[in-house]
């Protein structure tokens, strides 16, 4: 897997508002709903109640509740309708710890996906802004 792969994996943008079926789960998270829980790999968080992570009138999951239940952040832009999933909990504090950046990848201007892991070994100067 490469470093881009690596890091849309730990993070997700998910278009189309908060409600996923079933089968979008692997591609959109990495992860999977089988009946002993949320897999990805050999690796499963029980889940106890499956409903709890379903859309209220329908069969399609809550990507904010499947979000929690993995221990990662999440929020639903409502005028965009798009989900944001971050990194889980337990990666970011390690990162902490380790005073070392998780990798992420984003778009550039062209809209090409790069990550952070692309500049391994260069200087770089993060910038974060908000309009709002």
């Amino acid at each position: 897997m490469s470093d881009s792969q690596n890091a849309q994996s730990m993070c997700a943008l998910i278009a189309g508002g908060p409600f996923i079926d079933a089968n979008q789960l692997p591609e959109a998270l990495g992860w999977e709903l089988k009946p002993q829980g949320l897999c990805q790999d050999d690796v499963c968080v029980p889940v106890a109640d499956v409903a709890a992570l379903k859309e209220d009138s329908g069969d399609r999951l809550d990507v904010l509740a499947v979000a929690a239940t993995l221990d990662r952040p999440a929020v639903h832009d409502d005028v965009a309708n798009i989900v944001a999933v971050g990194a889980p909990r337990a990666s970011r504090r390690q990162a902490i710890n380790d005073l070392v950046a998780p990798d992420f990848a984003l778009p550039d201007l062209a809209g090409s996906l790069v990550a952070l892991n692309d500049f391994r070994g260069k200087k770089k100067l993060l910038v974060a802004f908000s309009s709002w």
